[in-house]
């Protein structure tokens, strides 16, 4: 298919090779031995997927990538690259972005599209890419990596790169008893699985599991350990790469970030930072990419909390320590939880309720594969300066906690409605508030989402939202009348169904169901997402796909300093004043246009904000 079926799609569609042979892992030596020989000189990267942003134009694209990633403390990111035409212009893009935000980058070689007779291609990439300012380096080596890859003639390789064998630190994703030379290896399996990349079904195979593979056949050599906060896709009939399952993740991110830290190994590698198909995505939505029809589930499930919550364990882990504690700088709420319960049913309208005219190991109909193992829990970590007590509601279940200094993991039943947090501390609130998105009993948009919200205490930015080509394929396939629209911190005018301006990120629109298709004049509104009206569809479909549409999102996202002079109406009272240039800028609170000028904080002037004050 075009762009290459797309790198997102095509990272499991081998890996059972990468943990099938964990079954057979060999006694683990408990000396720890890693830790003392890896305490020097440690890094983290994490996966970039170079294949679902091909619509970036310019290495400024990249820039947001390169800062956030780099003050969360990520030290490089992974390039995965397969052969596809747009591959050396984004390349150089992202090389470009990553020298004049003092980011380093490295190749990850996808051997889904890479073959290992193509010794001589990857290495002239090599001898290209690896002279440029961006590209890290390890021991003075140029760092390069792969998605498996296995047999690869890696001194081909260098001898086409025009340099020696010892020039290049090759850690690719081999199997354990293809390591060969190889520098060191990186292992892919960041999720508890069963020998043959699906959730466990009687056998279970812990990441830690694989930790201790790869680190008894490495011996001296570094060992770059996986860590991820998710599984779960869902792609249907719509598409020639179906595939349904999920493993299981309730609180697989907390539990590695502290395995992570006993573990010593050298290098960790976040999977990933942009792969929205299979929801293992810590970067924004907004980040420019395509849609391979993830959007379905990655709408309004932004992951930012999954970063934060990452930020305090790569200090500590940079600094080989065993605990968190001292790395966290404030109080901090982290929570997690999927959209619907399990019991959700929307058989009639999800899309992957038939079979596919495309066989294949890992579609499955129905339910994601593996969705028994997830628990129906909001999930909440407390990343505290101090003790104190933690309150979380979940619709009608409300549960208190005593947390400790340090990072402590809670969770509570899932119950639809609203979700709220709070810490108090000596009888004082120090953190409290709702998150944007409510737990429904029925499926979003008529579909089976098994991803997941994760949000924080203090909020933060504002509210994350998909670009317009993140959602040009929510149609494809979808049985439920619903639009291609973000709905997070949205409003409705009483009386009507266009909505009020924006609260929150770039400019977005409610979901809406409406009925029939061929009409748009009755709508439902979803406010903060707690229900979707949804209806299969009994008309003749239309001829061509429904296009989705979103509003163009602003260039620049920096706040301008102003005088006050402007055209828009003016804002009294405050502190000073900003022109408004971009939705972006706006309070998660703040109800005005574009181009108003801003006079204060949240709540100064009830005339200029929209938040009930």
């Amino acid at each position: 298919m075009a762009r290459g079926m797309l790198n997102t799609l095509r990272l499991c569609a081998t890996a059972w090779l990468s943990a099938a042979f964990l079954a057979a892992a060999a006694p683990h030596d408990s000396s720890g031995r890693l830790s003392t020989r890896q305490s020097a000189g440690k890094m983290v990267f994490c996966h970039f997927i170079i294949g679902v942003v091909d619509d970036r134009t310019s290495s400024s694209d990249y820039d947001s990538d390169m800062q956030q990633a780099k003050a969360a403390g990520i030290d490089a990111f992974a390039l995965n690259i397969g052969v596809d035409p747009y591959t050396d212009t984004q390349l150089a893009y992202a090389y470009e972005s990553a020298a004049k935000n003092g980011m380093n980058v490295f190749i990850s070689f996808d051997f889904n599209w890479f073959t290992i007779a193509n010794a001589s291609g990857i290495g002239a990439m090599i001898k290209h890419y690896g002279s440029l300012p961006a590209q890290l380096k390890v021991d003075n080596k140029i760092f390069v990596s792969s998605f498996q890859g296995d047999g690869l003639d890696l001194h081909a390789v260098a001898s086409a790169a025009g340099i020696s064998r010892d020039q290049i630190f090759f850690a690719p994703n081999f199997q354990t008893k293809n390591l060969a030379d190889a520098d060191g290896l990186l292992n892919w399996m960041a999720w508890p699985n069963n020998g043959n990349n699906k959730a466990p079904d009687g056998t279970k195979l812990t990441v830690n599991d694989g930790d201790k593979n790869y680190e008894d056949a490495l011996g001296s050599k570094p060992y770059i350990a996986p860590v991820s906060p998710w599984f779960s896709t869902h792609y249907g009939p719509e598409v020639s790469y179906s595939k349904n399952w999920v493993f299981p993740s309730d609180t697989l991110w907390f539990d590695r970030w502290t395995e992570i830290l006993t573990l010593g190994s050298r290098f960790v590698e976040i999977i990933t930072w942009n792969d929205y198909g299979e929801s293992h995505y810590v970067g924004p939505l907004s980040s420019p990419h395509i849609d391979d029809g993830n959007s379905k589930w990655t709408n309004d499930m932004p992951h930012t909390g999954f970063l934060q919550l990452a930020i305090p364990y790569i200090r500590a882990f940079k600094a080989n320590a065993q605990t968190v504690a001292p790395y966290i700088q404030s109080d901090q709420l982290v929570y997690w939880y999927r959209p619907h319960l399990k019991s959700a049913s929307c058989d009639s309208t999800d899309t992957c309720q038939q079979s596919s005219p495309n066989p294949s190991p890992n579609y499955f109909v129905g339910k994601p594969h593996g969705y028994e193992t997830m628990a129906d829990s909001v999930f909440v970590v407390a990343l505290l300066k101090s003790a104190g007590t933690v309150t979380v509601t979940s619709g009608s279940n409300t549960k208190s906690f005593n947390a400790q200094a340090g990072a402590n993991s809670f969770q509570v039943p899932m119950g639809t409605g609203k979700q709220s947090f709070s810490l108090m501390r000596g009888g004082q609130t120090v953190l409290s508030g709702d998150s944007l998105k409510d737990i429904i009993s029925e499926c979003v948009c008529g579909i089976y989402n098994f991803n997941a919200y994760a949000g924080t205490l203090p909020a933060g930015p504002p509210a994350d939202a998909l670009q317009a080509d993140g959602l040009r394929s929510f149609a494809n396939g979808m049985k439920a009348t619903c639009q291609a629209r973000p709905s997070l911190g949205m409003a409705l005018a009483a009386g009507t169904a266009q909505p009020t301006v924006p609260v929150a990120g770039p400019p977005t629109f409610a979901a809406v169901s409406v009925s029939p298709i061929a009409s748009l004049t009755s709508v439902s509104f979803l406010a903060s997402t707690p229900s979707v009206i949804v209806q299969q569809l009994t008309n003749t479909p239309p001829t061509s796909p429904i296009t989705p549409t979103a509003l163009p999102i602003p260039d620049s996202p920096t706040p301008t300093s102003t005088s006050t002079t402007a055209t828009a109406p003016v804002a009294s009272g405050g502190d000073g004043s900003k022109t408004i240039t971009a939705l972006s800028q706006l309070s998660p609170t703040n109800c005005m246009h574009a181009g108003y000028v801003w006079a204060g904080p949240p709540g100064s002037d009830a005339a200029a904000y929209c938040d009930g004050g």
